[in-house]
């Protein structure tokens, strides 16, 4: 859990960010940080709920994945703030596309508005998790060699 309560402006509204995707978590929170925002961000359900239950956190809004590990899903959050935290507005991006488009309209009416490209977001965030998985592939592929000469 990431908790970055210096926001830029002192009218800045405050974004929970839940999703367990890391590289998505971090970009889409960097790029709601560069509107304006003050963001939270938790990688599931459980990490929001601490976030949640602390009242001295002023908090907007929750932009969460939908399918997340942990106790509850997106849908299952979803449902405890609209009976807990009802003055909360949610979001749920169920796909890195949809999750993009959330970050976009957020900004294109965030405390610093502007024009934010979707494609160069998506595009990094992709670019992100390829590099990612490459060099998994690449780690993996030198444990198995290595463990082949030493055998």
């Amino acid at each position: 859990m990431v908790v970055n309560l210096k926001a830029g402006h002192s009218h800045a509204r405050a974004v929970l960010v839940v999703d367990d995707e890391v590289l998505t978590r971090m970009t889409i929170s960097r790029q709601l940080r560069g509107c304006g925002y003050t963001v939270i961000e938790a990688a599931n359900a459980d990490e929001a709920l601490v976030v949640l239950g602390q009242r001295p956190i002023e908090l907007n809004i929750v932009l969460t994945d939908i399918e997340m590990p942990g106790s509850m899903d997106g849908f299952g959050l979803a449902a405890w703030v609209r009976q807990n935290r009802p003055e909360l507005e949610v979001i749920l991006a169920g796909t890195l596309p949809r999750a993009v488009d959330a970050a976009v309209k957020l900004c294109e009416s965030g405390p610093i508005p502007g024009r934010y490209e979707r494609q160069s977001l998506l595009g990094l965030i992709k670019r992100l998790m390829a590099t990612r998985a490459a060099r998994r592939l690449t780690a993996g592929w030198r444990g198995l060699t290595t463990r082949m000469l030493v055998s």
